[in-house]
């Protein structure tokens, strides 16, 4: 007999039936990766070169876990310097949209002195800006960080616009009746009740990074996992880009799972948006 769960219209899925649920394309792809790369090399349906086989990528593991370049830096060295970059342009992206957010979804003179702005920015490719920020702050570290921080900010700006747009007038009413000034009355009134919203675009937001941080380690290579990848790819060393890009997702996949339990943590009220 099939589960009413199963069948039915936005049901909710136990968690452990989610989990295997979850689990089955995972096992799905990865049976049809070791059946097309199994054998020897000339019997295979798709060659190493394109396709290592599950073996090959976990032995790349061990050569990356020592010095994998002439800088003596291992896959723990590449992850922290790709880590730190993330951190900091996110939180320089979120030290100017979070409050430009506020203020444009909360007055609209502000709102319509940026929006212009911040409609463009939506429009510009992102690669683009990787030779700006190399023009403006050269091949350091810097210009690393302050790319992130605009991929970042440019995909959150409009979500926390959003988010504040979303708050029902009868509040804002409601607290005006009350007494509320209009300080108290974003501080007290938009903000708080925005913020579930806000975390979840930020939570989406923190995604965006990730995107583009092989984007802007590759060109200046100064190490990070964007930088082991295009390495590995250059010494046709397959087996270590596929393991680099798993590596990726699985810090990814965590990081989401953070901000999905900090999110519950912080407003238990509200309903799981994963």
């Amino acid at each position: 007999m099939i589960p009413k769960w199963a069948v039915g219209i936005r049901s909710n899925v136990p968690r452990r039936a989610s989990i295997i649920l979850g689990l089955l394309p995972i096992a799905f792809l990865v049976s049809v990766w070791w059946i097309v790369t199994r054998g020897a090399v000339e019997e295979r349906v798709i060659g190493p070169v394109i396709l290592p086989s599950p073996t090959e990528v976990a032995d790349s593991l061990r050569d990356l876990l020592k010095s994998s370049d002439q800088e003596d830096r291992t896959l723990f060295d590449h992850t922290w310097l790709s880590l730190r970059r993330i951190a900091l342009g996110y939180a320089l992206a979120l030290a100017v949209a979070l409050p430009l957010g506020i203020l444009m979804g909360a007055f609209g003179s502000a709102r319509s002195a940026f929006e212009p702005l911040v409609t463009a920015s939506g429009y510009v490719p992102i690669a683009t800006l990787v030779p700006l920020t190399m023009s403006w702050f050269g091949t350091d570290e810097l210009q690393k960080v302050v790319f992130l921080a605009m991929a970042f900010g440019i995909f959150l700006l409009p979500m926390v616009i959003n988010a504040i747009d979303s708050v029902p007038e009868v509040y804002l009413r409601t607290s005006y009746t009350l007494g509320a000034n209009r300080r108290q009355a974003i501080l007290r009134v938009l903000i708080p009740i925005a913020l579930p919203d806000i975390w979840h675009r930020m939570r989406l937001a923190f995604g965006v990074g990730w995107t583009y941080l092989v984007l802007a380690e590759v060109v200046v290579k100064n190490g990070g996992l964007g930088d082991l990848i295009d390495t590995a790819r250059r010494r046709a060393l397959s087996g270590r880009v596929y393991l680099v890009i798993v590596v990726i997702t699985l810090i990814a996949w965590v990081a989401d799972l953070g901000w999905e339990r900090a999110g519950r943590l912080l407003f238990p009220y509200r309903r799981s948006r994963s």
